[in-house]
């Protein structure tokens, strides 16, 4: 009678995937993430600022993603996406700085907010704009 105990880290790791690029960020599917929520970030607010776009120059990694922005009193700056929201890491484009402190915030709009005065006014009129919309679609 044969007894054999089967250790996980002993069988082979090689499941043949490693070669075909669809399938190489398959095993860590969080490798994109940040990037996918950068880009997301970006879409829902492009229209109230003057410019803004995922850093091409900084690395992207599962946990962490740079945003560019300019405001359109047209300040620029850097931002750090992580799981923690988002802060100011910079007052330029694709740059950080470690010696800013900046507090972390929850959601873009609530940064923006902070950042930008045209920026909150953009939002709110667009949101008038929508709740007035809504308004007509429920009286017809």
């Amino acid at each position: 009678r044969m007894e054999t105990d089967c250790n996980p880290m002993e069988l082979p790791n090689n499941t043949g995937f490693e070669d075909d690029s669809d399938y190489r960020d398959f095993e860590g599917t969080d490798v994109k993430d940040m990037r996918l929520e950068a880009e997301a970030v970006v879409n829902d607010v492009l229209f109230a600022v003057s410019n803004m776009f995922v850093s091409k120059t900084l690395p992207c990694a599962e946990d962490v993603a740079y945003i560019n922005v300019e405001t359109r009193e047209r300040n620029r700056y850097c931002l750090e996406l992580t799981e923690a929201g988002l802060r100011v890491v910079a007052y330029d484009f694709d740059q950080t700085d470690d010696r800013l402190q900046t507090p972390y915030h929850e959601t873009v709009y609530s940064l923006l907010d902070s950042l930008s005065p045209a920026y909150r006014e953009v939002f709110g009129n667009a949101l008038l704009q929508r709740l007035e919309a809504l308004k007509k679609d429920s009286q017809s």
